[in-house]
């Protein structure tokens, strides 16, 4: 079964076609900036029973009419039986399309990123008549962008570099630094983005921490992702004002549910801050129930260093 993280290392591509001009300059290679680019057919099966498919195909046409076409593959773990496919989905397209195919190999670990980028030869040991070089985007080779500046002159380029390094001790500080560069940003440029880094951090610890960032303001982020952290908030108050029995129903249900939703964040964003918290200060956040105080106090707690410095008025 295909993951999210798998589908988001692609369908990145699909959102941000120009993007691969910026990661080929990174793994080393000039290609250029293109004029436009197509999404194109994913299935590759011929008349035969054998079904093969790539990921993501684009046709990406410069400005000098020059053309070619970018199989994009989001690879997971080592795959003996993948490079033979990667050579006839290379095949296939140059003989179907007649234009120059390249191979982009996006993983999310350092393993899976060197086997993929390793040579692979078709032959004799002594005569190979084919060798396989992909182009391999991974935790090895992609920034660590902790510059809000930086993030925000190539938002797709940060993007698929946190999907990237999802498993990176680092993650943390990149997801705060994209969080904080998307906060200017207009809605239908943030909301793709809030997505595909949802759907490519996938199970992993680091999809909680992007939920809390992106919980800290959710006047901002309209996107599905702020949605379902909503609907679970307005859940949780329901449940909590059943239980204790209160006749003022679900209004007050979802606001109580929604200020202690907004609470836990705050702890927990001073925890991964480093912020040592008493169980003074832990029973004052849990206990406030104005959800205007808290949301004043969540945008502070990732930039504090004490914990009282959340608590100043300014």
């Amino acid at each position: 079964m295909v993951s999210s993280s798998h589908e988001a290392m692609h369908r990145i591509f699909q959102e941000y076609p120009g993007l691969f001009s910026r990661v080929s300059e990174v793994l080393g290679v000039s290609i250029g900036s293109p004029a436009s680019a197509t999404i194109m057919p994913t299935d590759l099966t011929e008349n035969r029973p054998l079904e093969r498919r790539v990921d993501t195909l684009l046709r990406i046409d410069m400005e000098d009419d020059e053309s070619y076409l970018l199989a994009i593959e989001a690879q997971g773990k080592k795959d003996p039986e993948k490079p033979v496919s990667w050579m006839y989905y290379l095949s296939y397209l140059q003989a179907k399309y007649r234009l120059p195919p390249m191979l982009l190999v996006v993983c999310q670990d350092r393993a899976t990123a060197e086997w993929a980028a390793q040579p692979y030869s078709v032959g004799h040991p002594k005569a190979p008549v084919l060798t396989l070089r992909p182009l391999v985007a991974g935790p090895h080779n992609m920034p660590v962008i902790k510059d809000v500046a930086e993030a925000r002159k190539d938002l797709a380029l940060a993007t698929l570099a946190v999907i990237t390094h999802a498993g990176d001790p680092d993650i943390g500080t990149m997801l705060k630094t994209l969080s904080t560069a998307l906060r200017d940003v207009p809605e239908p440029i943030a909301d793709p983005i809030v997505e595909l880094i949802a759907q490519g951090l996938g199970k992993r610890p680091a999809a909680q921490q992007w939920r809390n960032l992106v919980a800290v303001d959710l006047s901002f982020y309209k996107s599905a992702l702020s949605e379902e952290i909503r609907d679970e908030g307005r859940a949780e108050g329901r449940v909590q004002g059943r239980a204790e029995g209160r006749t003022e129903g679900r209004a007050e249900g979802r606001a109580e549910g929604r200020a202690e939703g907004i609470a836990r964040s705050v702890l927990l964003l001073l925890g991964q801050s480093g912020v040592a918290v008493s169980g003074e200060v832990r029973e004052r956040i849990m206990n406030c129930t104005d959800v205007d105080q808290l949301s004043r106090w969540l945008l502070r707690a990732p930039n504090v260093s004490a914990v009282e410095e959340i608590f100043a008025e300014k």
